[in-house]
């Protein structure tokens, strides 16, 4: 994965086993948050990387609604 310079692209290299993908997407408004790579490899969770995917702060995710308490 490659983030561009303003943080709004972001581009996957994919292996299919007989060639590479190249998927990239853009962000109207807004910007990828960016996990830092202490060690040169970082590993996210699928709900990570689906959260950073559409634009959303993975690391403090805020729910929309506010909860309801259930009697």
């Amino acid at each position: 994965m490659f983030r561009g310079k303003r943080g709004n692209v972001i581009k996957i290299l994919w292996s299919t086993g007989d060639g590479l993908c190249l998927l990239s997407k853009r962000l109207e408004r807004g910007r990828f948050v960016w996990p830092k790579a202490d060690s040169g490899k970082i590993h996210l969770t699928q709900a990570q990387l689906s959260m950073l995917l559409e634009g959303i702060n993975w690391k403090q995710p805020e729910r929309t609604w506010p909860l309801m308490s259930v009697l």
